[in-house]
């Protein structure tokens, strides 16, 4: 049996995993990223920990055939990191050299979100299709392009980036600096965002009285819609719109076979994803609707390991 490693980097945790190469996950550990102790001397704590596992597994470090990587940044060919997210680490660093200096093995990385999308193909909502858009809406908006079975990155890496596709001329200013973008309405953050603003004129609401004291978060709006709270109904439909005008006009591009959707407003499932599929009739070209499914993600935690896995399983 051969075996592949998965790695789902990320700025405060880690997670480490081994997989069979049927998708079986022989182990996953989470540990503490630690950046801040410098790029080499991470990358070099990482590597120990997971010969370690895999030596405690039972399974000979030989029968290891490769390791994948999802880190937050863009790419390039499957090594070199253009830049970071979250990490103090210079740019343009080949991570996968690293690795490979430690590891003795094959490393290809991508970024995180094309990599769960790869995760979600091979294991996950979207097996069995070939052509498929991974969304993962979080704190922003990131995505995952998947054509003909193969991850589309582009030439500096940056391809899936679409929560930073336009949706109004000089709109909501996002936080990569510039304005419109449709991860400032639709993602989590936009939410909140469009919930403060209403709270400011209108406190006569279930929101409200829920929220009273603490910090809001987007779950709550979801939470009061389902309660039947009008004004957080009206946030939803707002939410539904922006996540249509998005999702359609990449449609109308990608023309995928299936649109998954993770991240943590993914969680609202259909209370929110039925109100989506109606409104993207008005944006979408009619035959991109013919035969689509928009499903929610279904690998949780699993999606990055198994991603990366099957990502440095690849020719």
């Amino acid at each position: 049996m051969n075996y592949y490693v998965g790695i789902d980097l990320g700025g405060t945790n880690t997670k480490l995993g081994l997989v069979d190469e049927n998708g079986n996950i022989i182990f996953t550990t989470i540990v503490k990223t630690d950046s801040i102790e410098g790029f080499s001397q991470t990358v070099q704590r990482l590597s120990k920990i997971l010969m370690a596992q895999i030596e405690n597994s039972n399974i000979k470090f030989n029968d290891v055939k490769s390791v994948g990587i999802g880190v937050p940044g863009p790419v390039l060919n499957n090594r070199i990191v253009k830049f970071w997210a979250n990490f103090p680490w210079e740019n343009g660093v080949d991570l996968a050299l690293e690795f490979e200096k430690n590891l003795g093995i094959p490393v290809k990385a991508d970024n995180d979100v094309n990599v769960i999308t790869l995760g979600e193909m091979w294991q996950g909502a979207g097996q069995g299709y070939k052509n498929v858009l991974g969304i993962a809406i979080g704190t922003g908006i990131g995505g995952g392009i998947i054509v003909d079975g193969k991850l589309v990155s582009g030439l500096n890496g940056a391809g899936g980036e679409v929560g930073h596709i336009k949706i109004e001329h000089d709109g909501k200013l996002c936080g990569c600096g510039q304005k419109g973008c449709w991860e400032a309405y639709a993602s989590a953050t936009g939410i909140i965002r469009e919930a403060q603003s209403r709270l400011l004129i209108n406190k006569r609401n279930l929101l409200y009285e829920m929220t009273k004291g603490r910090d809001l978060e987007a779950k709550d709006v979801f939470d009061a819609a389902k309660q039947g709270d009008k004004f957080a109904l009206d946030i939803v439909n707002y939410e539904a719109e922006k996540l249509a005008l998005g999702i359609g006009n990449l449609l109308n591009i990608l023309d995928p076979e299936i649109v998954v959707i993770g991240g943590g407003v993914a969680l609202s499932g259909d209370f929110l994803f039925d109100k989506v599929k109606e409104k993207i009739k008005e944006v979408a070209f009619p035959s991109t609707l013919e035969s689509l499914k928009i499903v929610t993600a279904k690998l949780g935690n699993d999606a990055g390991i198994l991603g990366a896995a099957y990502l440095g399983m690849q020719k």
